[in-house]
């Protein structure tokens, strides 16, 4: 961990290719950097699928409560995250989605962010300032753009586990 400048606000994600490192952006998005924090020390997103991933866009992930994809799923009715929590804010700013930004996914309201958020695979300057970008991905993109692409993949790939670096 000698690369993590801040463990308290450093994400870990477990992918079957290795390890994304995600510096998430406390001074910018506090209210996104708590929850993933929080959801991450509760264990909801481990196993949970990457279930929209557009090759050249973004891979979208987080979905905890509709989580394992195995039953009855459909994304476009799944909403932004779990229901059990509040949804969150915008906390819009001038940080760009640039690649490997971490950005929070939302429904047309620009305050429904709730658990899901979206890893950019390259620029995409016509979400800025539409979406909140919490954090930024430092190492291990490779296992991000290895993802398996469609709406929903046929065989999503998963997050095997996510965790606060501080706690690893």
């Amino acid at each position: 961990m000698a690369d993590i400048k801040d463990p308290e606000n450093t994400i870990l994600m477990e992918l079957t290719g290795g390890t994304v490192t995600i510096e998430l952006l406390p001074d910018i998005a506090p209210a996104h950097t708590a929850r993933i924090k929080e959801l991450a020390r509760a264990g909801a997103y481990d196993n949970v699928a990457f279930h929209r991933v557009i090759d050249g866009f973004m891979a979208q992930t987080g979905d905890v409560e509709h989580a394992n994809m195995e039953k009855d799923y459909n994304p476009g009715r799944a909403g932004t995250g779990s229901s059990d929590l509040p949804d969150l804010p915008a906390e819009f700013s001038k940080i760009p989605h640039a690649r490997g930004s971490l950005g929070a996914a939302r429904s047309a309201n620009p305050n429904s962010a709730n658990s899901q958020f979206f890893i950019s695979f390259k620029d995409n300057d016509f979400l800025n300032g539409q979406y909140t970008v919490y954090g930024m991905v430092t190492s291990g993109m490779k296992h991000v753009d290895a993802l398996a692409k469609g709406e929903p993949p046929a065989s999503p790939d998963r997050m095997i586990s996510v965790k606060v670096a501080a706690d690893a």
